[in-house]
């Protein structure tokens, strides 16, 4: 089954100082056969790939527990233009149905108060079956 099957995906990035940082994300496969998410673009893992672009992946539970006997995928990402965007926008309400449409209410309402952060898409280029 491949990692993009699961509900919830713990994708780890790693500091300079080669420090492992796991996060948990929603993850849906893309067209192109790679993979995709969405977050801040002034987040964490962001920040990170712009200095390593290797990143891990293995199923988890919403909170990031990993789930016991889940292989980890030993893959590459990068934070991508606004035009792909949407292409993994798609592909995340197109797997996760209504509740991917809801998530965006909280942040357009945090928006009307000032405080407005930049989407982001992350791709990942998952290793050959």
């Amino acid at each position: 089954m491949p990692i993009t099957a699961d509900k919830y995906v713990s994708f780890t990035t790693f500091r300079k100082s080669g420090e492992a940082v796991a996060s948990p994300v929603w993850i849906a496969p893309l067209p192109d056969g790679r993979a995709g998410f969405t977050t801040d673009a002034d987040s964490g893992k962001v920040k990170r790939l712009r200095n390593n672009p290797k990143v891990t992946l293995q199923a988890c539970t919403m909170r990031g527990a990993i789930i016991e006997g889940s292989p980890i995928v030993e893959a590459t990402a990068e934070a991508v233009s606004a035009a792909q965007y949407d292409t993994v926008r798609a592909a995340i309400r197109s797997k996760y149905g209504l509740i991917a449409a809801l998530i965006g209410v909280p942040q357009k309402i945090v928006a009307l108060f000032g405080k407005k952060s930049d989407n982001c898409a992350v791709v990942v280029t998952l290793p050959e079956p």
